[in-house]
């Protein structure tokens, strides 16, 4: 095949099965649903953790593959239908050899199951560790050309934050959720999440804040301009279901 990458040549199949969890994603001034996180869980309801231990390198591109595959069917039947609610999927930037072949089976799966693709988020972790970060910019250019939004997870978490956001704009960023503990009794970290926010309106990126606990965080973050939120306020991740969502005011 045509720009066949070299993930898709090597490898055999996974020694192991998982599902999914889904997290949502709520805008509170909608008071609705915005999306789910699709978070890679064991059959059994095992962690994330027990499953990633069994990825080493050789494994990488396969999991990442199954990762999406999995995501989209799932959500192609768990999510409404006639609606916009995104699928949020994690991905890892070092198992991509080539963006443009290396999308086409999501690309498919989404087909096969009716899930538009405009409704399909990919974000990735800034703490993750890139070989390659022009790599990864090329990657968000390519997703953003087929029309899936494109995310920074963690942001604030690692330390290349900042030059991740000046190399290449993705369309959301995710609070890290060690900054949102504690905000509404910190002033640093206040100050921080309000520097962060005139950054993202200066580049058009929107902010979704994560980890929300308590109301007093819920109301800080708002009065800050955030809208988008995710976190045990609102719902704990349901194993191959959709949640019972708590819209908090």
């Amino acid at each position: 095949m045509k720009n066949r990458c070299r993930g898709c040549q090597t490898g055999g199949p996974l020694p192991f099965d998982f599902t999914m969890a889904f997290h949502p994603i709520v805008d509170i001034g909608r008071g609705a649903v915005w999306g789910y996180e699709a978070l890679v869980r064991g059959l059994e309801g095992q962690s994330a953790g027990f499953i990633l231990d069994q990825v080493d390198d050789d494994r990488q591109y396969r999991f990442d593959q199954a990762c999406r595959v999995k995501a989209i069917e799932m959500a192609g039947r768990l999510f409404p239908r006639d609606g916009d609610t995104r699928l949020s999927i994690n991905f890892m930037p070092n198992a991509v050899y080539e963006p443009s072949a290396c999308i086409r089976t999501s690309l498919e799966t989404a087909r096969c199951v009716g899930f538009d693709t405009r409704r399909i988020m990919f974000e990735f972790a800034e703490n993750e560790r890139m070989t390659d970060t022009g790599h990864v910019a090329r990657i968000v250019a390519e997703y953003r050309r087929l029309g899936f939004v494109t995310a920074i997870d963690d942001f604030g978490a690692g330390h290349a934050g900042l030059n991740l956001l000046a190399g290449f704009q993705p369309d959301i960023i995710k609070i890290d959720m060690e900054l949102i503990r504690g905000i509404a009794g910190s002033a640093a970290r206040r100050a921080i999440v309000s520097g962060i926010m005139v950054m993202a309106r200066a580049l058009d990126v929107t902010v979704i804040a994560e980890g929300i606990e308590t109301p007093e965080e819920l109301s800080v973050l708002r009065e800050a301009g955030i809208e988008l939120f995710q976190g045990y306020l609102f719902a704990r991740p349901a194993v191959a279901r959709l949640p019972e969502v708590t819209l908090a005011a």
